[in-house]
């Protein structure tokens, strides 16, 4: 059974059985395998023709099908590895909820900090790797390459040099599916209002903290999907530094799919995500820090790549003060409280752990970047989600437009904080309809986002979404509330920064939020984040 030790030698590992009914084909050229010339068909097409097409990977033309019970897995992969237009074809591995997960032939290895450099390029030669990348985050930290086709011999070859005593951590690239955090006047998440003629009053004392900042100063880092750069509300002079695609490794962090349509709504989801954060409000949509800086960061590789770690270290490096990140493991059904996958633990790997760790203590000068990262949505504990749960992490909850817990958010002693987002009623957990439809924040403009066009999803130009919400966007709400607070005093180190948001917080739903004799609850954390009181208590240091 191949088994992955993202820690160090002694540490647990992560192992996985070969999936019966699932296969991965590579491309030879181009982001997916064709089915045909032209109008001419491709024998790939019969080949694939009963599979159902499960997880893309288009930035490296990786295609995860599932075959139909009965079908033979081998014959398949040996014919499509056969064909002129496939670069490789093969098993795939699961993890315990079935779920895929697909090596690369990629090994990240640390070496000990006082480790002589030629030495550790020595013994990855002798392994047979070849350096792809020594990383800017970890002393002596390579990103390494083993031949093609070396297949799951990679893990055996990891673990090899995990044993060695100059080696600290090392373990192959695994790629699992990014879950985005998203569940499918208008702004009550900042202040009391009335949407709908309804009055709601649910809100993070926003507006009230914009009467002593609205986030000068500060800078945002936004790790997500495509984000819309040419929105009017991310325009002006100074408003979007530093952009980056971290997966086609070049400046242009904008949406690469062609009308919002791909799977979860192709790159939209980052779009609003940042809205949420800092929009300007200039036009229709204001964020949480409307006058912070936007530094766009788009990652579409799978979770656990090695460009998730060039994300991080790119923030940290090009000035971010906050991190904000509304994506990790893929959750459980949250309607299904049966579903196995509420049992899955996802660990961070080493090769992300460590830059968000360099982000975390060597942003900001020393002071460390906050970061943020949604609980996620899944009505399960958030303490299995490495990412989340990560102790330089923020992990943040979503309360609803009553002030209680959203249905689908995550629980558990990672929570730290809570904000607003959206909402779905549920008879059979005997949970009521929200008063509003979701967050109103900014959406890629015209037909391409969320909202194409249609009034009853936002404005009528397309350019804004009524509906968007998920722990995707209470994360990006919080990640905005600390770019006040640093506003207002940024030598504030990351964990004061916790420290406060933790102590303002407003301890809703007392009746029944379960908070302990800390003022801890596993629903909200601390609280429903409070922006002014933040402010107030950062301003008197």
């Amino acid at each position: 059974m191949p088994t992955a030790y993202f820690g160090r030698a002694g540490e647990p590992g992560s192992s996985f059985e070969p999936s019966p009914d699932l296969l991965v084909v590579r491309a030879a050229s181009g982001p997916a395998v064709p089915r045909a010339r032209g109008s001419v068909p491709l024998p790939l097409r019969d080949l694939l023709a009963d599979a159902l097409r499960v997880q893309t990977h288009p930035e490296v033309g990786v295609e995860v099908y599932r075959l139909p019970p009965g079908q033979p897995v081998a014959a398949r992969i040996a014919a499509l590895d056969a064909a002129p237009e496939v670069r490789f074809a093969g098993h795939v591995l699961a993890d315990a909820a079935g779920d895929p997960v697909l090596y690369t032939e990629n090994l990240f290895v640390k070496f000990a900090d006082d480790a002589d450099p030629a030495h550790c390029r020595a013994v990855l030669a002798e392994a047979g790797l070849t350096v792809r990348e020594q990383v800017g985050y970890a002393a002596n930290g390579y990103f390494t390459a083993a031949p093609e086709r070396t297949g799951q011999r990679v893990f055996g070859i990891a673990a090899e040099l995990l044993a060695r005593a100059d080696v600290e951590y090392s373990h192959p690239e695994l790629i699992r599916r990014r879950a985005r955090k998203a569940i499918a006047p208008q702004q009550w998440h900042l202040h009391a209002t009335t949407v709908g003629g309804t009055p709601v009053d649910a809100h993070a004392n926003v507006a009230a903290a914009h009467a002593i900042t609205r986030g000068s100063g500060v800078t945002v880092a936004v790790i997500d999907d495509g984000i819309d750069i040419d929105h009017p509300e991310f325009a002006g002079a100074g408003k979007v530094v530093a952009p980056r695609d971290v997966t086609a490794g070049t400046g242009d962090p904008r949406p690469k799919d062609q009308n919002g349509t791909g799977p979860d709504y192709g790159d939209n989801h980052g779009t609003a995500c940042a809205g949420v954060a800092v929009a300007a409000g200039s036009a229709g949509a204001s964020g949480v820090a409307p006058e912070a800086a936007l530094l766009p960061i788009r990652l579409t590789s799978g979770l656990g790549s090695q460009a998730e770690a060039r994300a991080f270290q790119w923030a940290a490096d090009n000035g971010a003060d906050v991190i904000s990140c509304s994506w990790g493991p893929a959750d459980g059904a949250w309607y299904r409280p049966d579903d196995p996958a509420h049992q899955r633990v996802v660990p961070i790997p080493a090769s992300t752990r460590l830059a968000l760790e360099y982000a975390a203590n060597s942003g900001r000068g020393g002071r460390g970047c906050v970061i943020v990262f949604a609980a996620g949505n899944g009505n399960e504990p958030a303490d299995n989600d490495g990412y989340a749960s990560h102790p330089a992490v923020l992990a943040v909850a979503a309360c609803n437009d009553t002030g209680t817990r959203s249905v689908y958010s995550d629980t558990g002693a990672a929570v730290a904080v809570a904000f607003p987002s959206n909402d779905f009623e549920h008879a059979p957990f005997r949970h009521p309809a929200p008063l509003t439809p979701g967050i109103w924040t900014v959406d890629r403009r015209g037909r391409s986002g969320y909202n194409p066009g249609d009034p009853a999803l936002g404005d009528a130009a397309g350019d804004y979404t009524a509906e968007f919400g998920g722990t995707s966007s209470a994360a990006p709400g919080v990640a905005g509330t600390a770019a006040l607070v640093l506003a207002v005093n940024p030598d504030l180190t990351r964990d004061q920064v916790r420290e406060v948001l933790q102590r303002t917080a407003d301890r809703i739903d007392e009746a029944n939020g379960r908070y302990d004799a800390t003022g801890r609850s596993p629903w909200y954390g601390h609280g429903r984040v409070n922006a002014r009181a933040a402010v107030d208590a950062a301003a008197r240091g």
